[in-house]
C-alpha cells in the first residue's frame, strides 16, 4: 500500500537517490538513451547493512567508474566477503565486461549480480562473447524484470509522496524479449531480437526473427512466454 510521503527525510540514502525522470529515461527498455546509469547495492561479510549509491557515464563507462571509485576509497580485505549487486541501464561492452572479471579477479571474496535493463549493441559478437565470459568466470547476468525495477523505484529513487507503489509500468514484453535475446547470447545462438530506430517519430521497433536453430535449442516455455509465436513448429 503507498504511504502519503516519499522517502523519509531520515533516509541516509536520499542524497544518493536519483528523481523519478532520470529513473524514467534512463531505465525505460523502449529508449536507447546513449548514456548509462548504475544503481548499485553493496553488502559485507555478514552485515544487514546495504550500502546503496549511483553512478552515471562520465569520460568512461559507469562501470570502469565503479571500479575506480570501489578501489581508490575502500581497502579490501580478502577474509571479508562482499556482494555487489549493480542495476544497469545497459549491458557492459566486452571492454567493460573484460574489465569487471579482472576487478574479481583480484577480490576472489566477492560477488556481483547484475540486471540490466537493455542490451548493449547485443548484434556485435564482441559485446555478446564478452557477455558470456562474464557469466562463465561466475557474474550473475539477468534482464530486470518487474520486481527488479519495483525494488529500485523504491530504494533508489526520490519518488514523490504517495507514489512509492507507482514507478512507471513498462510492457513486460521489451522485458521478456531481452531476456530471450540474452539466453541466446548464452547458448552462443544469432541473435534474434532486431532493434530498429525511426529517427522521425522516435519510435523504437522490435522485430524478433527466429531461425531453426533458436527452435531447436531454446526451451518451449521460454519461446511462448514472449506471446508472439505458437509452438508446434515443425522443421523438415
Amino acid at each position: 500500500m503507498a504511504t502519503d510521503k516519499g522517502p523519509s527525510a531520515g533516509d541516509a540514502t536520499l542524497r544518493r537517490r536519483i528523481e523519478p525522470w532520470e529513473f524514467e529515461v534512463f531505465f525505460d527498455p523502449r529508449e536507447l538513451r546513449k548514456e548509462a546509469c548504475l544503481l548499485y547495492e553493496i553488502q559485507w561479510g555478514t552485515s544487514h547493512k546495504i550500502w546503496r549509491n549511483s553512478g552515471k557515464n562520465t569520460t568512461k563507462h559507469v562501470e570502469l567508474n565503479f571500479i575506480e571509485k570501489f578501489t581508490s576509497e575502500r581497502r579490501f580485505c580478502t577474509p571479508v566477503s562482499c556482494s555487489i549487486t549493480w542495476f544497469l541501464s545497459w549491458s557492459p561492452c566486452w571492454e567493460c565486461s573484460k574489465a569487471i572479471r579482472e576487478f574479481l579477479s583480484q577480490h576472489p571474496g566477492m560477488t556481483l549480480v547484475i540486471y540490466v535493463s537493455r542490451l548493449f549493441w547485443h548484434v556485435d559478437q564482441q559485446n555478446r562473447q564478452g557477455l558470456r565470459d562474464l557469466i562463465n568466470s561466475g557474474v550473475t547476468v539477468q534482464v530486470m524484470r518487474v520486481p527488479e525495477y519495483d525494488h529500485c523505484w523504491r530504494n533508489f529513487v526520490n519518488y514523490p509522496p504517495g507514489k512509492e507503489d507507482h514507478w512507471p509500468r513498462y510492457p513486460v514484453v521489451w522485458m521478456t524479449l531481452y531476456a530471450l535475446e540474452l539466453h541466446c547470447i548464452i547458448l552462443s545462438l544469432p541473435p534474434c531480437l532486431k532493434i530498429l530506430r525511426r529517427c522521425q517519430n522516435q519510435l523504437t521497433l522490435f522485430r524478433l526473427t527466429l531461425q531453426k536453430c533458436h527452435y531447436q535449442t531454446i526451451p518451449p516455455h521460454i519461446l511462448l512466454a514472449t506471446g508472439l509465436i505458437q509452438l508446434p513448429v515443425t522443421w523438415r
